[in-house]
């Protein structure tokens, strides 16, 4: 009797869930859709809801798993979820259509909207913030190294005095492309300060009454109410723990929506209801360009690249416990959501698995080397190498451009990779120089220069730049060489002091409000480690240590000094 009540308790989950026409996918189309999600189908489990939209209509939208443990609540194609970044792109139309009204320009010096950031030498405009060009340091980042808690709620003056502290910028504005959230935060912060109305209102007015998306809001007061809303869940040991906030800042990411009034938003790509004609959609997929005149492809908070030779527009998206997808292939009228409620969830690689399904007689093959996405069953043949030739490869790679750093270990027969956000993947070989990581969430490719020279590698990451690694030698300090670095160390951009000290032969760094001290491990003379940022140290001469500045990724170079 309970396993029958089981069995249908996940028969219930798996009864597709829309007020749209009835599904067009044929039933085996339909079953192979459902098994990748299989693993999530159940009572136990939170899970996602998937969206399949084709020529204007809903083709296919469920939910797999449950959206409250708690209360016994199934996902559904109605269950609301935060987006996380994938809420960039309705602040980018926001901007357009302040743009379109003729109320800014997005050539406009950020500083005339926000007066409090500072004049750096360089002009930074509303559109270097809408392609991630603008250099300035990612305000979340920022916080982290700050000590800043992210369970708190923050007004939003306080960060942008944060941002305002900043003296230095990642690059020059225009140089590079490096992902950062303050451009949307500070682009939601313009909406705001041009329109008169927050970011919220503004999207509730001008985007989502317009398209009919009901369910659909800037979650910008936690206090809030939301109907059908799907609580976010990370795994633990004894199952899963809910990721609750009060964080409620909103612009590089705070949207709630479900995957039936994402279909309104995919329909207005093809035909735009919202004032402006095409033209406005046009500059919404425009891809930004550097100063040297290269193009990049992210456009308006939006990718536009290829997937096995079609075009493809996409934004992913990562906070607390929610993870977000939607995939567009234009020229085919076919878009993917998978919204979910699981913060090891996956679904850019479900999306694209969805896709693949539904676009095989269109689409390319499969290149071996891609399958760093896929399960690790799906690469059948193996280029086999001697365990010398692997041992060749064993070491630490340091990241020529960020200084981060990569390992490979060996253990048996498999070598392994180690990056510096403590991520492992098994290596694959695909010939004699070149590997994937197996089981990766995307493609990551090592190629070496040679077959016995391990001096390089070079790592690419889906679409982005190939990036370049030269090996190096790992030193290990004495305890009296690490007590050099002891002491307490005031940035004033941050406006915190750490605290670095010796304990049992290893150096540990105390910040603010974190009850645990960090371990700093030692990389190469004056380096070190910690979570994936790298610390480097700086001496009077080659003496006493002054200072260090820290790299983090999506901040560059924050500088700290010694202080008595």
């Amino acid at each position: 009797m309970y396993r029958f009540l089981t069995l249908l308790s996940l028969c219930c989950i798996a009864a597709p869930t829309t007020s749209q026409t009835p599904s067009p996918l044929d039933a085996k189309t339909r079953t192979g859709i459902d098994a990748l999600f299989a693993e999530w189908n159940k009572t136990t489990s939170p899970g996602c809801s998937l969206g399949v939209y084709q020529n204007g209509h809903i083709a296919y939208a469920r939910g797999y798993g449950m959206a409250d443990l708690e209360r016994d609540v199934t996902l559904t194609s109605r269950s609301v979820f935060d987006i996380a970044s994938t809420s960039k792109q309705f602040v980018a139309m926001s901007i357009l259509l302040l743009e379109h009204d003729g109320k800014l320009t997005l050539d406009d010096n950020i500083c005339k909207h926000v007066p409090e950031m500072p004049g750096y030498a360089d002009k930074i405009t509303i559109r270097h913030l809408i392609h991630h060009t603008s250099g300035i340091r990612d305000y979340l980042t920022l916080m982290s190294l700050a000590g800043m808690p992210f369970e708190h709620d923050y007004p939003e003056p306080q960060i942008v005095a944060l941002l305002a502290r900043q003296r230095a910028l990642n690059f020059a504005p225009g140089s590079e492309h490096l992902y950062s959230n303050s451009g949307y935060f500070l682009l939601s912060e313009i909406v705001h300060r041009v329109s008169g109305l927050t970011q919220g209102e503004f999207a509730a007015k001008r985007i989502f009454a317009p398209l009919g998306m009901r369910h659909s809001q800037f979650y910008d007061d936690f206090k809030r109410v939301v109907r059908h809303r799907a609580i976010g869940y990370t795994p633990r040991d004894d199952g899963f723990a809910t990721e609750l906030y009060l964080f409620d800042l909103v612009g590089d990411g705070g949207t709630l929506t479900n995957v039936e009034d994402l279909l309104a938003w995919d329909r207005n790509f093809y035909d735009n209801k919202l004032g402006g004609g095409q033209t406005l959609i046009e500059n919404m997929l425009t891809p930004g360009r550097l100063n040297d005149g290269s193009t990049l492809q992210y456009a308006c908070a939006l990718t536009v690249s290829e997937h096995r030779g079609l075009q493809m527009v996409s934004h992913g998206g990562a906070w607390a416990g929610y993870r977000a997808e939607f995939i567009r292939f234009p020229a085919q009228k076919l878009s993917v959501a998978v919204l979910s409620n699981l913060g090891t969830f996956r679904p850019t690689q479900k999306a694209l698995q969805v896709a693949d399904i539904l676009l095989a007689g269109v689409m390319h093959a499969q290149p071996a080397a891609a399958l760093g996405a896929t399960e690790d069953s799906a690469f059948d043949s193996r280029f086999l190498l001697d365990k010398t030739t692997l041992m060749n490869r064993v070491g630490a790679y340091r990241d020529t451009d960020s200084g981060r750093y990569w390992r490979l270990t060996m253990s048996g027969n498999e070598l392994s990779l180690a990056t510096n956000s403590g991520n492992r993947f098994k290596l694959v070989a695909i010939d004699a120089h070149t590997f994937r990581a197996a089981n990766a969430p995307v493609s990551v490719v090592l190629t070496f220069a040679g077959d016995a020279d391990s001096s390089t590698m070079e790592v690419s990451i889906e679409e982005e730049t190939p990036r370049r690694f030269k090996r190096v030698d790992f030193v290990t300090p004495t305890a009296a060489q690490l007590g050099e670095y002891a002491g307490r160390y005031l940035s004033t951009e941050l406006q915190v002091t750490y605290r670095i000290t010796v304990d049992k032969n290893r150096l540990v760094v105390g910040l603010p409000y974190q009850p645990e001290a960090r371990d700093i491990t030692p990389t190469v003379k004056d380096e070190f480690v910690t979570r994936g940022q790298v610390v480097r140290f700086a001496r009077k001469g080659k003496g006493r240590i002054t200072g260090f500045a820290v790299d983090a990724g999506r901040v560059r170079n924050i500088e700290f000094v010694r202080v008595q």
